[in-house]
Formats: structure tokens, C-alpha cells, sequence
């Protein structure tokens, strides 16, 4: 499974829980687990809101899609 989001991380990092963010969203615990061990994704704008929440910008809820160079 490819891991797109990063919002397991950060919500360690912030020292919040899956129930917190729930919560905070007015979602399903289980949903929340599902977004954080990436079996499904929220929309768009939830993640607008999850970064708003978490006080982080939105590209921090993202794994980088490129590639390091090797340097020469």
C-alpha cells in the first residue's frame, strides 16, 4: 500500500490521538484509523481542516512524492 499521508506521524509528533482528531472533525475513530494507516484518504478539504486543526501546513500531512538526486 503507498503511503500518501502522513497523519499518523503528525499526530504523534502533536502528542494527539486518532479519538482527539475524531473528535475534532465530528468523525468515526475507525475512519480516522483508516486515513492514518492509509487504507483510505480524506477529501480535499478535510485535509485543509486537519491542517488548520494540527496547526501545520497542509504539504506536512504529505509523504514527498519526489526522489532524492544523488549528488556527484
Amino acid at each position: 500500500m503507498k503511503q500518501i499521508n502522513r497523519l499518523k506521524i503528525l499526530l504523534v509528533e502533536k502528542n494527539k490521538s486518532g479519538k482527539w482528531l475524531g473528535e475534532q472533525l465530528g468523525k468515526d475513530p475507525a475512519t480516522i484509523s483508516r486515513w492514518c494507516n492509509n487504507h483510505a484518504q480524506p477529501s480535499v478539504e478535510t485535509f485543509t481542516r486537519i491542517a488548520d486543526i494540527l496547526d501545520v501546513d497542509i504539504k506536512d500531512l504529505f509523504h514527498s512524492t519526489r526522489k532524492m538526486k544523488k549528488k556527484n
